[in-house]
């Protein structure tokens, strides 16, 4: 009877749970889904990480390349980021060109690595006006079930703490870069930009890491990202059903508590991983 009512009446069935201040799949209204990760995942990229928010499945593979720096900036390099949500994730999407979706999602990951300042270009420079690493960071979607902005974010932040870069100097005779493999240093991440995605039911109620149904019922969606000394990196709300100043505060509030259960998890991982 249940599932004939949801399938039916998908919203009210919802709003029945709502109202007991829970969720179909037993969540609080600000309960995250289980979220793990695993980094370092794949061997053949320069970073990876593997990360699961509920049944969101997300992978980010990190690959650095040279190449010349831009001329209007010698002395910085280039992260080009990439979402990519294929057929594989959910049957909401097609093959072929990226959709508007991922389209979306690689724009929010480019301003999140901007005005997070997570790696500053200047520390991706070789040598000025000649040589620069260009990080293309892959993020591939394997499993879609909503809040994706989160899971991506968490992936590059995990992947980009995974990557090692080989010394390179510069020979003076030949101009040519030479590569020491044996000696390897991580990146300097300057800050660690976490997401945390609201969704808005019937203009007022407010849930936090909504799941692909919930994202479709919902009236509109929020995405906060919030550095670990508590400031405000990236806004994302593609339009929908607008907010009270009190609301938005409210989700910053919770984007804080957030950002502390990630970075704690993420750390725990790095620590496991280093041999004892």
């Amino acid at each position: 009877m249940a599932a004939g009512f949801k399938t039916v009446e998908p919203l009210e069935y919802y709003r029945r749970f709502l109202k007991e201040n829970c969720r179909p799949d037993g969540r609080e209204l600000g309960e995250f889904r289980t979220t793990t990760v695993n980094i370092g995942s794949i061997s053949t990229a320069d970073g990876s990480a593997l990360v699961k928010l509920g049944n969101t499945t997300v992978i980010c593979g990190i690959k650095a390349e040279f190449a010349a720096p831009p001329t209007d900036a010698p002395d910085k390099g280039y992260v080009v980021p990439n979402v990519d949500l294929p057929p594989l994730c959910s049957s909401r999407f097609r093959s072929g060109p990226p959709g508007e979706e991922a389209q979306v999602a690689s724009q929010f990951i480019a301003d999140v690595i901007e005005n997070s300042q997570i790696i500053q270009k200047e520390d991706l420079c070789i040598s000025p006006g000649k040589l620069s690493w260009v990080l293309y960071c892959d993020i591939i979607c394997l499993d879609y079930d909503g809040n994706i902005l989160d899971a991506c974010t968490f992936a590059l932040l995990a992947a980009l703490k995974n990557v090692q870069l080989p010394e390179v100097t510069i020979n003076e005779e030949t101009a040519l870069a030479e590569v020491n493999l044996n000696k390897k240093s991580y990146l300097n991440i300057r800050t660690h930009p976490v997401a945390t995605s609201f969704a808005v039911f019937d203009d007022t109620l407010l849930i936090v890491d909504p799941t692909g149904e919930e994202e479709h019922l919902a009236t509109g969606t929020l995405t906060v990202v919030m550095d670990e000394e508590g400031k405000l990196c990236c806004l994302h709300k593609p339009g929908g059903s607008g907010l009270t100043g009190a609301k938005l505060q409210d989700c910053m509030s919770r984007a804080v508590t957030r950002h502390k259960e990630v970075k704690k998890l993420m750390d725990e991982v790095i620590k496991s991983m280093k041999p004892k």
